[in-house]
């Protein structure tokens, strides 16, 4: 009997020509026939594919659940539509693999975890349920899928949902050869757990009576069942009592204070407390907690004692631990919560920066008058004088003990034109992060108290804190904190001179008589000696009593303009040692250096006011400054006092060595030894002075014949303290707004990266790396700033809001580095492992420009679970530390295996039992079942039972194998 095509019920109903044609199949005449034909089609199509296929046609990969893919097909009945879901797992190389039950795999699908199956149809209602509530419907519909799975030879399980869908309940049933068939059943007790089933005598029980008489006293009889568990514990979470606590302490700080740096009115101990940011904030830890897996492996028991035994083993007693770490969801997710960090603050001050082209002084920002400031009112709030009075107080009046300048540094830290991080400006700016919400307008408040207090110090002549009085000026550094440096230097001499002159004042006529007396006698006494003695002395001792006092350098000056001495009543004063073998021109003595003053410091726009002098006016007039006019004049007065006998000549060929041009004569024959400039067969040296020196009016000998013949000690100072410190506040009186905000973002950026720097995270070698990265990242963005030149501001502000986002990155690991660290003190290499596998996830986003993509890379971040080895397991135990009061009263414990009073919040178990296929001669696919079988070797498991769960929570999935 032929045919040509498979008929249509439908067609036949609307074609009746078509009928003519052809006659009915009628083994297909039925609906139900039809729908298992449908099945089996699709099931053979399946097979042929293989998984590897499947996967090419589009099969899709849970999420949940590691290497299991998933293909389904909709199926249609008379009365209802079904989905037929395949599910199969592949491995790297795209073909199928085992389940990894036998190891626990908690990446398995739920069905995997309950009937040990590998490979499986489910087979469900397309229905909001999604579950079958009629019981002979379930059984319809299974035994459909059975007939169509046998028919076209496979031994994939099937199963269908049913009852309520709370309960998660399951049938199902697989063939298993020609001989025995596999049933499922799964279910679940959502409350009021029998206490007999809440311990494992009670649940060994349980499964027992599956397979002997219910009437069989189980305590006086031995039945082999093979056990395995698995026990689930997490750490408390954080508890509610004491976060409500923790708010009411925070609210009423904010209620004092808009500014909550998490260092004051804190009773409670954080685990951040020790970290390098606690000063400013108090980080979420990002580890909320840690899950910890404890399995028994699989052992033999005989009967209740043992199970008894078994709940009140230790989990240290278990063969394998498995540890997960739980993160927190701010680390994935940017929106939950408000964030108070660094990178959120620095955010902030961009915007402020952004704000401080619309005014040319910081008063603008907060005076009445300006039209601006108007608007700024209605959206940003100045701190109370509190917050105000305890950030100066910090700034200015907390010790007097010069910091660590070197603290947190970087060894790229000096690449950015900032300050150091314990500086005063950069404990400004750190502050300025805080102080309100980092506003433009509570930024120009602060800094206009900043400077009033700057100027008190300057007025008392009180030391400026947190900065150097010595010392050179760091041009490296910003144009503020180069002038604070400088104004330090400058109230230090001026406290100097202040007291000097007091000294001088209260000193009697008396004393400066018997000091000129004393002089007088010194001077007659050196003049006796022999001239080798003057050329061994170095300097005057008694002369060094008085140093730059202006009264008396004053008088000093007078005095020796008027008395004009011989040469051989010169005193040499202010001397450092002859210099080589050079001679004096005219009295034939060794010529001495003499000690001279330093050159007067410059921050870097004096630097660039010189500059700009000298390309003024040029090198050809011969026209020095003010300033290189009076270095020159004090070198000159050094020189003379150091060298009475000394000539112009004798300057130039110390000073200025260029500008001498010696020679030999051409009637003297060379000696037939060296010949040296001082010796005495060629004296005088033979030579003259330049071509520019010695032009008509040249400057330099008439300076030389003003200056008057002073050493260093008693001349008066290069620098000017009063003028050069007057000229300083106001500089930082009148600083244009954007200036100050551009160095405030340098300075902050670099003082928060500091601050990170510091903190201990172990050797985790790519924590370095990343924070490098960081601060090659922010000197590529802030040149523009530090060229103190914006050409392009809109683009400048958007590459800053890009490296917040970077700094936001940086800054959450080394929140995970450190709190990793802080945990694993005795177990590094899990610290290590956790940390590289966290950052194998988060870290490869930085740097990335386009938002959209950091937030889809970003939407799940979940560690990997990592193993504990024997010695390592001490320190996680710690982890678990023992609940509090408050905490322990809300659970009942009334399940076994505590750790550290830790009750497990799931418990797995696994029974099952099996039978030897050779026993008897029914066992015909023995074969078939010794492939499919879980036992090693002839043996098959008869009785499966899984069990999980808590104590008010119990789930079990029984499986049978029956010859049928």
């Amino acid at each position: 009997m032929a045919t040509t095509s498979k008929s249509n019920p439908l067609e036949e109903d609307d074609d009746a020509e078509e009928e003519v044609q052809h006659f009915d199949d009628f083994t297909l005449a039925s609906s139900w026939e039809r729908f298992i034909s449908d099945i089996e089609a699709t099931c053979r199509q399946w097979l042929a594919d293989g998984p590897k296929n499947l996967v090419e046609k589009g099969a899709v990969a849970m999420e949940d659940s590691e290497n299991l893919c998933k293909v389904k097909y909709d199926l249609k009945n008379v009365t209802k539509s079904y989905c037929m879901e395949f599910y199969f797992q592949i491995d790297n190389n795209g073909s199928s693999q085992q389940a990894g039950i036998g190891n626990w795999n908690s990446n398995s699908h739920d069905l995997q975890l309950c009937f040990g199956v590998k490979d499986f149809l489910l087979i469900a209602p397309q229905s909001a349920s999604g579950v079958l509530l009629d019981t002979p419907e379930s059984s319809k519909l299974l035994s459909s899928v059975a007939i169509a799975l046998s028919n076209c030879g496979s031994l994939w399980p099937a199963f269908v949902p049913v009852h309520d869908p709370s309960r998660k309940a399951y049938i199902g049933i697989q063939n298993m050869g020609t001989v025995f068939t596999r049933r499922f059943e799964a279910d679940r007790i959502g409350s009021q757990v029998p206490v007999k089933l809440m311990h494992l005598e009670g649940l060994y029980e349980l499964f027992v009576s599956k397979f002997v008489y219910s009437g069989v006293d189980f305590s006086m009889h031995y039945f082999k069942v093979h056990f395995m568990m698995r026990l689930t514990y997490q750490t408390f979470p954080y508890d509610e009592e004491d976060e409500e606590n923790d708010m009411d302490e925070l609210m009423d700080d904010k209620a004092d204070s808009a500014e909550h740096n998490g260092s004051e009115s804190r009773n409670k101990v954080h685990w951040d407390d020790d970290c390098p940011w606690s000063e400013w904030y108090s980080a979420e830890d990002p580890l909320r907690g840690f899950e910890l897996v404890v399995t028994w492996a699989d052992r033999t028991v005989e009967n209740t004692l043992e199970m008894a035994e078994l709940e009140n083993a230790s989990p240290h007693e278990a063969e394998k631990w498995i540890l997960h770490p739980i993160l927190s969801p701010y680390l994935s997710d940017p929106s939950h919560g408000k964030r108070i960090d660094f990178a959120s603050q620095l955010l902030c001050l961009v915007e402020a920066l952004d704000m401080s082209f619309t005014a040319q002084f910081m008063e603008d920002f907060v005076s009445a008058e300006n039209p601006s400031s108007e608007n700024l009112k209605t959206s940003v709030v100045i701190p109370p004088p509190t917050v105000l009075d305890r950030v100066v107080k910090d700034l200015f009046h907390e010790g007097s003990k010069l910091p660590d300048f070197t603290k947190g540094e970087h060894r790229l830290s000096r690449a950015l034109k900032a300050a150091p991080l314990e500086s005063l400006f950069t404990q400004f700016c750190l502050h300025s992060l805080w102080f309100g919400n980092c506003n433009i307008r509570a930024i120009a408040f602060l800094w206009i108290e900043f400077v009033r207090e700057v100027r008190w110090c300057w007025e008392e002549t009180q030391p400026l804190p947190k900065m150097p009085f010595d010392g050179s000026i760091d041009l490296s550094t910003c144009l503020i904190n180069q002038k604070l440096h400088l104004l330090a230097i400058c109230i230090e001499k001026k406290r100097e001179m202040n007291e000097e002159f007091l000294d001088c004042i209260g000193s009697e006529d008396s004393s400066d008589a018997s000091v000129s007396m004393e002089e007088h006698h010194k001077v007659e006494k050196k003049t006796n000696k022999p001239s080798e003695a003057d050329l061994q002395r170095k300097r005057d001792s008694s002369i060094a009593e008085d140093t730059s006092n202006r009264l008396r350098f004053e008088r000093k000056t007078e005095h020796t303009n008027s008395v004009n001495q011989s040469p051989t009543d010169a005193i040499r004063r202010g001397s450092a040692g002859p210099v080589g073998t050079m001679m004096l021109l005219k009295s034939h003595q060794r010529l001495h250096a003499p000690f001279t003053q330093d050159p007067p410091l410059m921050t870097e726009d004096m630097h660039e006011e010189r500059l700009q002098a000298v390309e003024a006016f040029g090198d050809s007039l011969n026209v020095p400054g003010q300033l290189e006019k009076d270095i020159l004049l004090s070198d000159m007065s050094a020189f003379k006092a150091a060298n009475p006998d000394a000539v112009f000549e004798d300057f130039i060929r110390w000073h200025s060595p260029g500008d001498w041009e010696s020679f030999e004569h051409e009637d003297t024959e060379p000696s037939p030894g060296p010949i040296t400039e001082g010796s005495k067969d060629k004296w005088p040296p033979r030579g003259h002075l330049s071509q520019r020196m010695s032009d008509q009016g040249n400057l330099w000998r008439k300076s030389w014949n003003d200056a008057p013949a002073l050493p260093a000690d008693d001349q008066k100072p290069l620098l000017d303290p009063n003028r050069e410190g007057e000229k300083i506040l106001h500089y930082l009186e009148t600083v244009r707004p954007h200036q100050l905000l551009e160095q405030m973002v340098c300075t902050a950026f670099r003082g928060s990266a500091d601050t990170l720097n510091q903190t201990n995270y172990g050797d985790m070698k790519q924590m370095a790396s990343k924070l490098e990265q960081l601060y090659l990242i922010i000197k590529f963005t802030l040149g523009a700033l530090q060229r103190n030149n914006l050409p392009d501001r809109a683009a400048t502000v958007k590459e800053l809001r890009r490296i917040c986002v970077v700094f936001e990155k940086v800054e959450k690991l080394i929140t995970v580095a450190a709190s990793l660290h802080r945990k694993f003190l005795g177990a590094s290499r899990l610290a290590q492992v956790v940390f590289t596998d966290f950052f194998g996830i988060y870290g490869p986003t930085m740097g990335m420009s386009s938002n959209d993509e950091e937030n889809k890379s970003r939407t799940d971040i979940e560690v990997s679970r990592q193993e504990v080895t024997l010695r390592e397991r001490q320190v996680v135990s710690n982890l678990f530390s023992p609940p509090s009061a408050n905490q322990s009263w809300r659970k009942v414990l009334s399940m076994g295996n505590l750790l550290n009073g830790h009750e497990p919040i799931l418990r797995e178990i696994i029974f099952s039992t099996g039978d030897n296929v050779n026993n008897g001669i029914h066992y015909a696919a023995a074969a078939d079942v010794a492939a499919t079988s879980a036992r090693k070797g002839e043996e098959i498991e008869t009785h499966r039972m899984y069990v999980s769960g808590t104590s008010n929570d119990l789930r079990v999935a029984l499986s049978v194998t029956s010859c049928d």
